[in-house]
């Protein structure tokens, strides 16, 4: 990408979104395009062929996405999928029209079976039953996958898909009830500590293994694949190794230096038992994640503070 050609960010105010526009002025770019859901709802597709017909893009960045936690992506599975196959179709297809040089979807982890062997590969795509709890919005995942290779296949749309391991950080969403499992850990363990609880109540057995990457380090390997990498075919980003959801308890618990215990709720789902990401074709191209855990803990706990102290006033 050149520094003065067109790049819109569509999610701007989304974790992942806001990362992208931040790790893209650092290096450089600042004729960046966002746009306020008060402006654009994506899923209006009226509104988004009058906005690529208006503003001739040359690079897309598509972090837009309704997402969740365990219990978003069970209870609402009409919303998810729906809320995401019109987004991903309204844009994808947009910049192919208007004629984008090149676009990037953000898919997910959640996109591979949900007994794939460890560690998991990109060919493993498509190969085994889906997760139970999150099957709505894997599926839109998957069919933006498709959608991208489709048009890449017919057309020589140049359309690329990420698949990112669990993230965290700055702008991640906090709230108990729709919250992925690392902010909603630290925010319930921060409480507790607060109105000194004796115990905080954890999902599941805590036995389920995940692997962890900071936000702007998937921002960092956005801007490096899209300068990088041409191809059709799916590509995982992540750290290359994974901690027990009972291992993240202990370690914010350690962290925030709460010092009571942590009660499993064994009626409540584990979702899918493991998912690392196999790294090698990315790390093969020359990127590596570079934020360790504690680090990435840090910076994502004092944006949580930052995040309370301006609800509260």
């Amino acid at each position: 990408m050149k520094y003065n050609e067109k790049i819109f960010v569509a999610g701007h105010n989304g974790m992942v979104g806001s990362s992208i526009v931040r790790t893209l002025r650092k290096n450089g770019y600042n004729n960046i395009f966002t746009f306020n859901k008060n402006r654009l709802d994506l899923r209006d597709s009226d509104s988004v062929y009058r906005l690529f017909d208006e503003y001739n893009f040359d690079y897309v960045f598509l972090a837009a996405a309704s997402v969740g936690g365990i219990s978003v992506n069970q209870n609402y599975k009409a919303s998810m999928i729906y809320n995401n196959l019109t987004i991903q179709t309204n844009v994808i297809h947009n910049s192919f029209i208007s004629g984008v040089k090149k676009l990037l979807f953000l898919g997910s982890s959640c996109i591979y079976p949900k007994f794939a062997e460890q560690p998991i590969k990109e060919d493993y795509f498509l190969s085994g039953k889906l997760e139970e709890t999150n099957d709505a919005y894997a599926i839109a995942k998957i069919a933006g996958i498709k959608m991208c290779q489709s048009y890449s296949e017919q057309y020589g749309f140049n359309a690329i898909s990420l698949m990112p391991a669990n993230l965290y950080g700055p702008g991640d969403n906090f709230n108990l009830n729709t919250s992925h499992v690392l902010p909603a850990t630290l925010n319930k363990i921060h409480h507790a500590k607060l109105n000194n609880k004796s115990t905080v109540n954890c999902w599941g057995t805590g036995e389920p293994k995940r692997e962890f990457l900071y936000v702007d380090d998937l921002s960092d390997a956005c801007l490096f694949l899209m300068n990088n990498y041409d191809s059709s075919e799916i590509i995982n980003v992540g750290v290359g190794y994974d901690i027990s959801i009972k291992e993240l308890v202990y370690t914010i618990s350690d962290f925030i230096k709460y010092k009571g215990d942590i009660v499993w709720d064994l009626t409540k789902p584990d979702g899918t038992p493991r998912k690392l990401l196999d790294v090698t074709k990315i790390t093969n191209l020359g990127w590596k994640s570079k934020t360790d855990m504690r680090s990435g803990l840090e910076k994502t706990y004092e944006s949580y503070l930052k995040y309370l102290k301006q609800n509260i006033n």
